[in-house]
């Protein structure tokens, strides 16, 4: 059992959680993740490490009620358990001196990306950031990005905060300008990551992103997460999460996703239709 020491609501359907993992605090390295449940007929949730600290103890997971499992999550409160938490899983983020980072974070992707661009601020790059979501309403991590970024540029679809604009759009711009950028990481949507990827491609720039395909053991055993990555079959628990973004098949991949989208929906009416329905143990 692992204790909720923290529960934070960072935006609508946005929660945080700081859990009292020591040994995967110990362990935990940026790019990496855990698979937790909530009880023991929960299904397996694979969240990205947000954060960790290892005085503490504690590990912070940021997730999104998008669907049954993680609305049921986050009915969860401060002081309450989680029954598993599993990790840390897949391979850390590669973390050197590239020179000028780029690092890109769009909606929930804002929270996983932070960490990897405070290792690599303390490898001692300049690291660029730039961060996107819908409206100024939903965005998140905003001071705890800044504090780790030479540059912070934001970014909404609406305009209610920093740039009208993709993220894609500030990072062409350094692309095309001076600067010699040794990397560009990036996590967020599917679309956005591919669409990051694109806009890296012509000029040659490494580009990394993290890939959250559908999970279920975490270990490669059950190959639920397969990734077409280079022509090749990837398991994105064990050979990443991250991988290079020019040769991920991001087609396939959203394919994959849109597969699972009639059951999600029918696992979370069912779910709804069952809180509905209650306990009838005294309703004679």
């Amino acid at each position: 059992m692992y204790k909720i020491l923290v529960k934070q609501q960072l935006a609508p359907s946005v929660q945080l959680f700081e859990v009292e993992a020591p040994l995967i605090a110990k362990k935990a390295k940026p790019g990496q993740f855990v698979i937790l449940r909530v009880n023991d007929q929960g299904e397996r949730i694979p969240l990205t490490i947000a954060d960790f600290n290892r005085e503490k103890g504690s590990v912070t997971l940021i997730f999104q009620e998008v669907g049954a499992s993680t609305v049921e999550l986050g009915r969860l409160q401060q002081g309450d358990f989680l029954l598993d938490l599993v990790g840390p899983l897949g391979k850390p983020t590669h973390i050197e001196k590239f020179g000028t980072v780029v690092c890109v974070g769009g909606g929930i992707g804002i929270a996983p990306v932070y960490p990897i661009a405070r290792g690599l601020k303390e490898a001692g790059n300049e690291v660029i950031s730039i961060i996107g979501a819908r409206s100024e309403d939903i965005l998140i991590y905003e001071e705890e990005m800044a504090a780790v970024s030479d540059q912070l540029i934001i970014t909404t679809d609406d305009g209610s905060k920093g740039i009208k604009a993709l993220v894609t759009q500030p990072l062409k711009e350094l692309l095309d300008s001076d600067k010699t950028i040794g990397l560009v990481v990036a996590i967020g949507p599917v679309i956005m990551m591919k669409f990051v990827a694109e806009t890296t491609r012509p000029y040659g720039v490494p580009t990394v992103v993290s890939l959250n395909p559908i999970m279920v053991d975490g270990t490669g055993m059950c190959g639920g997460c397969r990734v077409s990555v280079g022509q090749e079959n990837k398991f994105a628990c064990v050979d990443g999460p991250e991988f290079d973004a020019h040769k991920v098949d991001f087609e396939s991949l959203m394919a994959r996703q849109r597969m699972y989208k009639p059951h999600e929906k029918q696992h979370s009416e069912y779910i709804a239709g069952k809180r509905e329905e209650g306990c009838k143990c005294h309703s004679h």
